[in-house]
């Protein structure tokens, strides 16, 4: 993990195109504005983990569900 220190309206590029600026320090919150591409998907870590959960939840019911579709082809 790469830590760097930045003050507000300082930025930090990530690639050439994700452009990241602290706005606001206001005790343990920082506010941070992203500038990217439209195409490029930008979460916060808990909602991106609720994405991934139900993501897998939806596999794994569609998997139960052609497995029993399956076995009723099968008769």
């Amino acid at each position: 993990m790469l830590i760097l220190s930045r003050k507000i309206n300082e930025k930090i590029c990530i690639g050439n195109n994700i452009t990241l600026t602290i706005m606001e320090v206001r005790g343990d919150q920082v506010k941070v504005g992203i500038d990217a591409p439209k195409d490029v998907k930008v979460f916060r870590q808990e909602v991106f983990n609720a994405i991934q959960s139900e993501n897998k939840a939806a596999a794994s019911t569609a998997k139960a569900d052609l497995s029993a579709l399956s076995n009723l082809l099968k008769k």
